[in-house]
């Protein structure tokens, strides 16, 4: 399908420099999409994907758990690209009061990326549309500490900026100008809120994520929201009960390529090629959920047959190993508020768990304000 750019250039400054900004032509793409052949394919490849992982909220026992551990993978993951050098374990030790073990500002943007997330859903349930409020909230959320503090929280920027190089005029791509970010988000909320015309959710969510990316509209965050952007239109449409769909592993692992599509569509107008890319990348991404989600229970289920060799304090550590499940790194303190337990039942279920079955370890190597992690159920999480 040749479409040509799809956009127009406007003279801007930045920098102190002239550049050519540029203008994204309001979705849907005209001519129309051409979805048959290969890439109607695996757009139903995607779809079954992604109903299997959708059924995992409900076959699950505590699908919950799982979803609690697997966003904040996706928070370490997606704000990793950005530069951030927070693990999961630095975020859970980060939330629980603990010293993650990187500068504590990279642990708060992660822990941010976890609430902004949280809130668009929750507005979204509300019954908010996908808008300039919900997505300026979820901005705020996101930029609320840490770096981003000082990088206009909840505000579309007021400078041109650029991506690529080191001046404007020599940039890859210069986003539009300021001037223009009203009017370039309003079209895009038309398209994701089907005005004039409804798009398949998964269609709409590839291309709004595209538009997004180019419209660029805050000052920083603009990656990590535009990935938010893709779970969230998925469950406003309601292909997804929870926003367990997070491509961030897949965009890491193929970056350059990722950068090349997003490229080649506001240069040539080739978003089936774009697609393909994002169908495979979903495809993929909720299968390896899938996967997690499985090996997560039959560790679960393992470890929990162990228990029995514990004699008396098997039944106490069955609360443990429940409450480790929700909260991988833990400490006693944190694991008796959880279990109502007491310290000291705790501290002699965790020495049991750790020299008698070895399921967890202590991290610290002290002997107050010990910090234990449940191994296994990490590896698993971190696999990717």
């Amino acid at each position: 399908m040749q479409r040509g750019i799809t956009g127009t250039f406007t003279t801007s400054i930045a920098g102190g420099v002239q550049c050519n900004a540029f203008l994204p032509t309001a979705l849907p793409p005209k001519p129309p999409l051409a979805i048959e052949g290969k890439l109607q394919q695996r757009l139903n490849a995607a779809l079954l994907s992604l109903g299997r992982l959708d059924a995992i909220t409900t076959l699950l026992p505590d699908a919950h758990l799982f979803l609690y551990s697997y966003v904040r993978k996706e928070a370490v993951m997606s704000s990793q690209i950005e530069g951030t050098q927070s693990s999961l374990s630095d975020l859970m030790l980060y939330e629980m009061d603990g010293v993650p073990g990187v500068p504590i500002d990279d642990a708060q943007e992660v822990s941010c990326y976890v609430s902004a997330l949280n809130l668009g859903v929750q507005l979204i349930r509300e019954g908010l549309p996908i808008s300039f409020r919900l997505i300026t909230d979820v901005h705020r959320a996101l930029m609320t500490s840490g770096r981003g503090i000082s990088r206009g929280p909840g505000q579309f920027r007021t400078n041109q900026v650029w991506i690529g190089g080191h001046r404007a005029d020599e940039a890859m791509f210069v986003p539009p100008p300021p001037t223009h970010l009203a009017d370039c988000w309003a079209q895009l909320e038309q398209f994701i809120n089907d005005i004039p015309e409804a798009t398949d959710p998964l269609i709409k969510a590839a291309l709004a994520h595209v538009q997004f990316e180019t419209i660029h509209p805050f000052m920083d965050g603009n990656g990590r929201l535009g990935r938010l952007l893709i779970p969230l239109i998925l469950v406003d449409a309601g292909v997804m009960r929870e926003p367990l769909l997070y491509m961030s592993v897949f965009f890491r692992k193929h970056r350059q390529v990722y950068y090349d599509r997003l490229q080649q569509v506001r240069t040539h107008g080739d978003w089936e090629s774009w697609l393909l890319f994002f169908v495979d990348a979903v495809s993929e991404t909720a299968e390896q959920a899938v996967t997690t989600a499985q090996r997560l229970n039959q560790l679960r289920i393992d470890d929990k047959a162990k228990l029995a060799d514990l004699g008396r304090i098997s039944g106490s550590a069955t609360q443990v190993l429940d409450a480790l499940f929700g909260h991988p790194v833990a400490t006693v303190n944190s694991l008796t508020e959880q279990t109502g337990l007491t310290p000291a039942t705790v501290g002699k279920v965790l020495d049991a768990l750790e020299n008698q079955l070895n399921l967890v370890h202590e991290a610290t190597g002290q002997k107050r304000n010990r910090v234990f992690v449940y191994r296994q159920y990490l590896d698993i999480l971190n696999q990717d």
